[in-house]
């Protein structure tokens, strides 16, 4: 078996709290122990609510963690190169050439007092020794690839003469400006209507066929991946919950928050009672006031004794068509026998969750 383009092993990211006794500076995780792998041109999807982590561990892969935080541990292997042992010049060879990134909000990360093409033509330079008439016609191709609609005269606009839909092209352009293997997405659609995220989402799906690209996809919108990834990463409190083919975990979620997320997702012809949406219970919590035992434990509405006395680790989830696993002692320790009866015991939940695993 091959090696993975993209390797994360037991990533670590901390931010510093409030100072403690006697002046002393304490730290908060807020991505804790996070791995995952990324094949060469493999979608995969990167999932769950604000605040759970997954933009810190993208920044996290090419070390641009923004002060005054710090990846207090864990290493990314990019290619079959240790990234966290790299000098910053080594690093920053790697930065766009080799994983390139495009964010949410192409309205801020673009400068609205330069053009589009000086700033996709800037992006080419960056990482090729080039002559400006030479990186203008490559401006034009890369806006030509993205889909922009008369990408030459497009070259003399500013950012604010684009459309939302337009601008995330001409972010992605510059994304690919230095043919990298790797597009890590954050959150590419989020601030778009319906029919341009489709557009958009259409689009790396292309360039990931024509390229040989792969892409992590970020987002909070379990549509998207259904419709985009192959295999699907679950976050919640800074932590990998749950990992498997996005099949298997439409079909079959193994953690109580995956079940709560998709739960959560309106649906044609679902009756709910009127004015009303199902939601998840309270919030993701602060990470510097983490609940004792599993994080999700408080929402949990098939917590069990053991839930908030001991940190579930990765449990292999049995079935499906590839392999998955869950942090939920639903899949491991304590005894199946006791967690199915204690499981009944609950409510519906738990019967629900006896009749899968009977």
């Amino acid at each position: 078996m091959s090696a993975p383009l993209l390797a994360v092993e037991g990533l670590r990211v901390a931010f510093p709290a409030a100072r403690g006794r006697g002046g002393a500076r304490d730290e908060v995780e807020v991505v804790r122990g996070v791995s995952f792998r990324v094949e060469r041109g493999e979608m995969v999807g990167l999932v769950g609510e604000s605040g759970s982590g997954k933009s810190v561990t993208a920044l996290a892969l090419t070390r641009l963690v923004p002060p005054p935080g710090w990846i207090a541990g864990g290493r990314v292997v990019f290619d079959g190169r240790d990234l966290s042992a790299l000098s910053e010049r080594e690093l920053r060879r790697v930065r766009g050439a080799g994983i390139a990134m495009v964010f949410q909000e192409p309205a801020t990360a673009l400068n609205p007092v330069f053009t589009i093409g000086f700033q996709v033509a800037e992006a080419v330079r960056a990482h090729r020794r080039i002559s400006r008439a030479a990186a203008r016609r490559e401006a034009e191709r890369l806006l030509e690839l993205v889909a922009i609609p008369e990408p030459r005269r497009r070259l003399g606009d500013y950012p604010h003469q684009l459309s939302g839909g337009q601008r995330q092209r001409a972010m992605i352009a510059m994304a690919l400006a230095s043919g990298p293997r790797l597009l890590v997405a954050d959150e590419p659609t989020t601030a778009l209507d319906v029919t341009v995220q489709a557009q958009i989402l259409e689009l790396l799906a292309r360039l990931r066929s024509e390229l040989g690209l792969a892409v992590l996809l970020i987002t909070h919108d379990l549509a998207v991946v259904a419709e985009t990834c192959e295999r699907v990463l679950v976050m919640y409190a800074g932590e990998i919950v749950e990992r498997a083919g996005v099949a298997d975990l439409f079909a079959r979620p193994a953690h109580p928050y995956t079940r709560a997320l998709l739960t959560a997702v309106p649906r044609l012809g679902r009756r709910v009672p009127r004015g009303e949406l199902p939601v998840i219970p309270g919030r993701v919590p602060d990470p510097a006031d983490l609940p004792s035992g599993c994080p999700f434990h408080p929402r949990c509405p098939e917590v069990m004794d053991v839930c908030p006395r001991h940190p579930p680790a990765l449990y292999p989830v049995p079935g499906g068509e590839g392999p998955r696993e869950a942090r939920c002692f639903l899949h491991g320790e304590p005894d199946r026998g006791s967690r199915a009866l204690h499981g009944l015991a609950t409510g519906a939940h738990g019967r629900c969750r006896l009749e899968e695993t009977a």
